[in-house]
């Protein structure tokens, strides 16, 4: 069960990944980035959509370490409040 859950929470965070690749290229090919600049901002792009979903990440974080019940609900709480509390760069 705890396998089935972190495939499925994986299968998430790949699928937001993606999404937020997608949308990151197009907005580059928009503004006819090319090279490092475009490197550049594919980087803080997605820096940007993870951070956008702290939710997911933490989730997916609990999910490699393998935290479930109380101590699962506890690590994403805390991560949810660290990352919000994080300086924007």
């Amino acid at each position: 069960m705890r396998t089935l859950i972190a495939g499925v929470t994986l299968a998430l965070l790949s699928t937001l990944a993606h999404a937020a690749d997608a949308t990151c290229d197009a907005r580059a090919a928009e503004k006819k980035l090319a090279g490092a600049a475009k490197n550049s901002f594919m980087k803080k792009c997605e820096k940007d959509a993870a951070a956008a979903t702290p939710g997911a990440a933490c989730m997916g974080k609990a999910a490699e370490k393998k935290l479930s019940g109380a101590a699962k609900n506890s690590f994403v709480k805390k991560c949810e409040k660290d990352m919000a509390a994080a300086p924007a760069n």
